[in-house]
């Protein structure tokens, strides 16, 4: 029995607060946290997803068609939006405030002889809960990269997805696209399958070498074209024919297509293990994981609920919420805008960390924008609401700053007749899922 030192808050509010210190990378603490815990990552099947965009997109739609496989299916993802529990789920559903309690005193009471961060902690109580839940396989998120990344601790996963590569994380990760990656092609190793998004040739050249060198034997780089879009929520893909999904956003049919690849690509090897029957023909057998695969990814696609991703929390007054907090996200939110409401013009509201891109993502707004709204995030790392608001307005646009999101709902109004699009933060994203409603 462990001996329970802190309440729940409190174990929360440590982590939340853990820094650290020292020239250890994210992935030298997990192993020697890892280890200090007896290795509960062994034993378990992964699927480990790096990228810069999309990676929480995928993440779920590759747990959605998993558990329509049958398979019970952990997912770690950060960051979250409102409550700490998002970022450990199982089926769908967010670990019991309970388990982060007893699992959070466990680790806040050992000495591993370094100090981990949010994410380490984090990352081991995801570990420690899918080993005890006895899960299939589990869907590991990067944080920020792939090579150093915490997650990448974990040996070699079943299969590798690489999302979109833009720019994020400069000062971490590289001032070019070709630097940020050869940062997350880190998670490219022999025994893998890789599925890749589209990249920029040069960047799609960083992955190809990589995983040669690795002597990955897989590896899929989605085609565009191979990808048929009917209406914004129907699609065909790869031999999957009209699809649907609740998710919106042009940039969501390659993100699911990247899941339904990455779950073929494991269920091709983990079914014929699950259905092997001694009575069956071998062409039996394929017919039966081809129809299973096939029904897993129609049902999983449909099923899929990512919060925080153009999710319209409002239709009157429309409101309208996507965590796009750099350029390149900020690019596939005006993409989708045009596309879903062509003609139109919306009100932003904005909230984005200082060290982001926030000039970029402005510029790509600009063509859609009555005006903006901006608020500061009740970050650290956030950038002022006035400095924001007086860049967008030397762009020729009206700009005011808010106090809190509480004086910038107050603007969204029944009497409002535009649309009003909140982006930035996932941070700012979560605060305003915690609060809306009230103010609607």
């Amino acid at each position: 029995m462990i001996r329970t030192v802190y309440s729940y808050e409190e174990v929360i509010d440590i982590i939340q607060n853990s820094r650290r210190f020292g020239n250890l990378t994210g992935c030298e603490i997990t192993k020697i946290m890892l280890e200090k815990l007896n290795h509960p990552e062994n034993g378990m099947s992964y699927i480990h997803v790096a990228g810069t965009n999309g990676k929480g997109s995928v993440s779920a739609f590759l747990c959605s068609i998993l558990k329509e496989a049958g398979l019970k299916t952990g997912m770690f993802t950060s960051p979250h939006l409102v409550h700490f529990e998002e970022r450990i789920r199982i089926n769908g559903e967010m670990i019991p405030k309970e388990d982060v309690h007893r699992l959070g005193n466990s680790l806040l009471l050992q000495d591993f002889g370094v100090q981990p961060t949010m994410f380490d902690y984090c990352l081991a109580m995801g570990l420690l809960y899918f080993k005890e839940q006895q899960c299939d396989v589990v869907v590991l998120e990067t944080g920020l990269g792939g090579k150093y990344d915490s997650t990448n601790a974990v040996g070699t996963p079943d299969v590798s997805v690489i999302t979109k590569i833009g720019f994020d994380h400069m000062a971490i990760l590289g001032n070019t696209l070709v630097e940020i990656a050869g940062e997350k092609a880190g998670i490219i190793k022999k025994g893998t399958k890789l599925i890749c998004e589209s990249q920029d040739a040069d960047v799609e050249e960083v992955f190809k070498k990589a995983a040669e060198q690795a002597g990955v034997a897989k590896i899929e780089i989605l085609a565009p074209e191979k990808i048929q879009i009917k209406d914004y929520q129907t699609f065909s893909a790869y031999g999957y024919e009209d699809l649907t999904m609740q998710m919106l956003g042009l940039h969501q049919f390659e993100n699911a297509t990247a899941a339904i690849l990455a779950a073929e690509a494991y269920l091709t090897d983990y079914l014929p293990i699950k259905l092997g029957e001694e009575s069956e023909t071998e062409h039996e057998l394929e017919e039966k994981i081809s129809q299973q695969i096939q029904q897993a990814v129609r049902e999983g696609i449909a099923a899929t609920k990512w919060p925080g991703r153009m999710e319209v929390l409002s239709q009157d007054p429309f409101f309208m919420v996507d965590g796009a907090h750099n350029a390149h996200g900020v690019t596939a939110l005006r993409k989708s805008l045009e596309a879903l409401f062509p003609g139109e013009q919306f009100h932003f509201l904005m909230g984005v960390m200082a060290d982001k891109d926030y000039v970029d993502m402005i510029q790509e707004l600009l063509p859609l924008a009555l005006d903006f709204t901006t608020v500061t995030v009740g970050y650290s790392r956030s950038l002022e609401a006035e400095q924001l608001a007086e860049c967008i307005r030397s762009k020729g646009v009206k700009a005011v700053s808010k106090e809190s999101l509480i004086s910038a709902f107050a603007e969204i109004t029944e009497e409002r007749k535009e649309k009003t699009i909140a982006f930035g933060s996932l941070y700012f994203v979560g605060e305003i899922e915690e609060i809306f409603q009230e103010f609607v």
